[in-house]
């Protein structure tokens, strides 16, 4: 016969309403001793989760924990942030997540738009999220004959917030600097003008820049832009293997077409992700901790300085402590 108790895997959790909606107390309480003690964001996750194993796996609570809204203000980790929601906008979709993720993204989306508004940069990324957003609408409204599935309370917040986030990607204009700021981009030297160029390290930014101003382009012109780029992007092996294909190994430096390199460079073997980001998540092997390197995290290798003998002592020879993890990869983390 059936044994009627609780759970043994979920022996209940106490629940808070917050603004963001209803909360577990325990990862209020953690996000509140966080703050108190100054613990730098992160988040501790178990790769293979189970019902018995869940730990802090839920998408919110991993984007709470790790302070993504609080980021998208932060210009290193701005572009990955908004790469993880335009994953999540397309593909499944966020109406496909708890309703408590989908106000928390809803919720990071409108921080994208005001700071977007605020700031004045990034405004195509903007407005391809909007795109996104009203793509999204259009297809819940058809399903379901006419109406969308779950709560149409919260559906209907979700409405209001993606029309204020409309609303502010609508009224943002281009404000040009006044006459008596100096200096501008165009007064600054040619050499200068050269080192902003040479830190790009996308060659789409370096095709929108050449076509904004002729000096530019004179300066992207030069073999020297793309040379760097290619080595920044590929190791001297695959340099090497494509010199061999052009038939450019034997060739003097000077005519060596650098640019046509760099694309069949980029074409064979693809540019690597967590370069197109300034930051990017980290994911530590030894405390299983996804984490923001810029702001560290605390580790039990710190905690227990033989930790790292004990493993290499069980056989792990992979010395890499640390691994990036691009946005895709975060996603997988919570089998989205």
């Amino acid at each position: 016969m059936p044994f009627i108790s609780k759970d043994w895997r979920s022996p209940g959790e106490a629940w808070v309403k917050t603004e963001e909606g209803w909360e577990k107390l325990k990862v209020l309480e953690c996000v509140k001793r966080k703050r108190d003690t100054e613990i730098p964001p992160h988040c501790h996750i178990t790769l293979k989760c189970t019902r018995e194993i869940a730990g802090f796996n839920g998408l919110g609570e991993a984007v709470r924990r790790l302070d993504f809204r609080s980021s998208v203000r932060d210009g290193r980790r701005f572009n990955y942030v908004c790469a993880l929601l335009r994953l999540l906008v397309s593909g499944k979709g966020i109406t496909s997540l708890p309703g408590g993720a989908q106000r928390l993204l809803l919720q990071m989306l409108e921080e994208v738009a005001t700071y977007v508004s605020d700031s004045q940069q990034n405004i195509n990324v903007l407005r391809g999220l909007v795109q996104q957003l009203r793509l999204l609408v259009n297809q819940e409204n058809q399903k379901c004959w006419g109406k969308p599935l779950g709560s149409q309370s919260l559906w209907d917040g979700h409405v209001q917030t993606i029309q204020r986030i409309q609303n502010i990607a609508s009224q943002i204009q281009i404000r040009e600097p006044g006459p008596n700021i100096r200096p501008k981009l165009h007064d600054l030297p040619e050499e200068c003008v050269r080192e902003i160029i040479l830190r790009i390290t996308d060659y789409k930014d370096l095709d929108a820049s050449a076509s904004a101003w002729s000096l530019m382009a004179a300066l992207i012109s030069e073999q020297r832009v793309w040379r760097e780029l290619s080595h920044y992007h590929f190791n001297k092996q695959q340099i090497d293997f494509i010199l061999d294909k052009m038939c450019l190994q034997d060739t003097k430096e000077r005519h060596r077409n650098w640019q046509a390199i760099y694309h069949a460079l980029r074409k064979t073997y693809g540019v690597p992700e967590e370069l197109q980001y300034a930051e990017i998540l980290a994911f530590c092997r030894l405390c299983r901790c996804l984490f923001w390197p810029s702001a560290g995290h605390p580790c039990i290798a710190d905690q227990c300085p033989d930790i790292r003998q004990r493993i290499r002592e069980a056989g792990n020879s992979d010395n890499t402590e640390t691994q990036p993890v691009p946005p895709a990869q975060f996603l997988k983390y919570f089998s989205l």
